[in-house]
């Protein structure tokens, strides 16, 4: 018995550990997430360019547990944000050893330029800038920042750029796995790695195309911040690599340098006694609440592949994939909300699935119906679907390096019944009804009335894409036809082609927003998300099945445990499920 009773107590102690205990912790962690320090009266801001920036930051309320830092957007908007602030007196970067998405470093570098604008010195400080696909995106970034230090020592090999393919045909021969697609044309080379050993011409034109797009962007933008000509600053970069101590005699950066001593550089040019902060932690303390009233810009996000449903019950972490369901939501939820009078959409997506960009474009128009023009705000890339979703917006504005057209369709399937067969594995197939219930079995290659069936789908949606492309660009069929392909074009390129409207980034996305809508370019206006990002409480309820009585049970076990600061945001937490809270997490901004 006494054995037993011991046991009992145990299970009762891990049930209320599990129970009370993990909702605890959750919240507690919640708590030192929510109540962030606020900025000194004299800061100085620092942006970690090492870390791994997404395009735009995750719904989740529980992100910031995978150790998540800011996004391009929240960045640009917090910079935007510091011009005004008397407060801030400068900024410090740090920038990659490797390269940043081309478009992100467009970006980053119109919101470094315009910070300087407002009379607020940058410096950025290099550890060495190595051979990494873009590192000419890095070098860009030290480029813009006024003053580019380097650590002693390090070297700057930003010499160009380069891209790597992997091609798997020659292994599939030999092991027998047949990759039996269909392209929608020439240039939807996605899946050439897969049917090729290397570059068809087309593929080759395509890659070589928007590399040295790319490149020459980087370099022009580059050589205006360095006051030098492009053709001076290409041929003095190309001969490199250098040590930084050579990139220096030779005008490629300022100064060489430790990190504590750029640091010390910069409150030097601006207030002795300034502190620094992370510009995520600055922004985190910079929230301002939702208001009624006034005039609302929506900002509706899509960073991912696009897929159908909805992210409902994906966990703590948030979800990397653009959901139809939800992103259609946010806009008619947007046309709803009577203060909203334009939306911009920013996209960042390679593409995805047909039906589900079709759906987000469906309700992208029911908000142009409802008068409340759309103008998208292209990323790194807006591609595919990523461009489909995009195609009939109001106006469409890139990055010269965002990559984005891919006007085409593939789809298929990997063969490996022959590859099994030879380990004794056997791949067999049944099927009734019509011969194309078993076309995407792996056992075989599609029968010639499969593939006939299968060809008119993909020339079905190609039909489709080129249709809505035309309508949504007004240009003729054919001309989208000559541009299509599934080619993939930069913001430069595309602009060219009549793809995209104008050149810029978020910021400029919102101040063509506001004109369409008919604002003055001096009226402020609210930038709000949709969806709104749920409340710690719901995602609670949602992960856990959290009862407003559960909730006011765990603030009484925060109090036992001595913790205020749980308990404070369990009464918020309450007061919100009660409609007390009219704010937002994430907090607007004001944009001039």
């Amino acid at each position: 018995m006494k054995q037993f009773l011991i046991t009992m107590a145990g299970v009762f102690a891990g049930l209320i550990l599990f129970f009370v205990g993990v909702p605890f912790l959750v919240i507690a962690s919640l708590a030192g997430a929510a109540k962030p320090a606020a900025a000194p009266a004299e800061a100085l801001l620092t942006l970690d360019l090492r870390q791994t920036l997404p395009d735009q930051a995750p719904m989740s309320p529980f992100a910031f547990l995978q150790g998540g830092g800011p996004s391009v957007v929240s960045v640009v908007e917090s910079l935007h944000r510091a011009e005004r602030d008397s407060r801030v007196k400068g900024l410090l970067i740090r920038l990659p050893e490797g390269g940043v998405a081309p478009a992100a470093a467009d970006e980053l570098r119109l919101a470094i330029l315009a910070f300087r604008a407002a009379g607020k010195p940058v410096i950025a400080h290099s550890q060495g800038i190595y051979p990494s696909g873009f590192s000419t995106s890095a070098y860009m970034l030290g480029a813009a920042s006024g003053q580019f230090w380097m650590q002693p020592a390090s070297s700057l090999q930003a010499v160009g750029v380069a891209k790597e393919e992997t091609f798997f045909k020659r292994a599939f021969d030999k092991y027998g796995v047949t990759a039996d697609y269909e392209q929608r044309y020439q240039y939807k080379n996605a899946v050439n790695p897969f049917l090729y050993d290397d570059f068809t011409p087309a593929h080759r034109e395509a890659e070589l195309g928007y590399l040295t797009s790319i490149y020459g962007s980087e370099l022009a933008e580059a050589a205006t911040d360095r006051k030098l000509s492009p053709g001076v600053l290409k041929t003095t970069l190309e001969a490199g690599p250098y040590s930084a101590e050579d990139a220096a005699a030779k005008g490629l950066i300022d100064r060489v340098g430790q990190e504590h001593e750029a640091e010390a550089a910069l409150k030097a040019q601006t207030a002795a006694s300034a502190k620094f902060i992370d510009l995520n932690a600055y922004r985190n303390s910079a929230h301002t609440a939702v208001t009624a009233g006034g005039a609302t810009v929506a900002v509706i996000g899509a960073e991912g592949a696009i897929v159908t449903g909805t992210a409902r019950g994906t966990g703590f972490g948030g979800s990397s994939s653009v959901y139809s369901d939800d992103v259609a939501k946010a806009f008619y939820d947007a046309i709803d909300d009577s203060a909203v009078k334009a939306i911009v959409f920013r996209v960042s997506s390679p593409g995805g699935s047909d039906t589900a960009s079709e759906q987000i474009l469906a309700a992208l128009n029911a908000a142009k119906a409802a008068g409340k023009p759309v103008v998208v705000s292209m990323g790194t890339y807006a591609a595919s679907g990523g461009y489909w979703i995009s195609s009939q917006a109001s106006e469409i504005v890139a990055e010269p390096t965002t990559l984005t057209g891919s006007i085409g369709v593939f789809g298929g399937k990997f063969v490996t019944g022959p590859a099994l067969a030879r380990f004794g594995v056997d791949t067999r197939g049944l099927n009734v009804g019509g011969d194309y219930a078993a076309a995407f079995g792996s056992g075989q290659t599609f029968s010639p009335s499969q593939r006939a069936a299968f060809s008119g789908w993909m020339d079905h949606i190609y039909a489709g894409f080129v249709d809505r492309v035309a309508v949504g660009r007004r240009l003729s069929p054919d001309r989208v036809r000559e541009i299509a392909k599934g080619r993939v074009w930069t913001g430069v390129q595309a602009k060219d082609l009549g793809l995209v409207d104008k050149l810029g980034g978020f910021s400029l996305a919102v101040a063509e927003a506001k004109r369409l809508a008919g604002m003055s370019t001096g009226d402020n206006v609210v930038l709000k998300p949709f969806p709104s990002k749920k409340s710690p409480f719901d995602a609670l309820q949602n992960a856990m099945g959290v009862s407003a009585v559960s909730l006011k049970t765990l603030a009484a076990a925060a109090w036992v445990l001595g913790d205020p600061r749980a308990q404070s945001l369990m009464d918020e937490m309450i007061r919100a499920r009660a409609g007390v809270q009219n704010g937002t997490v994430m907090a607007p901004g004001t944009i001039r």
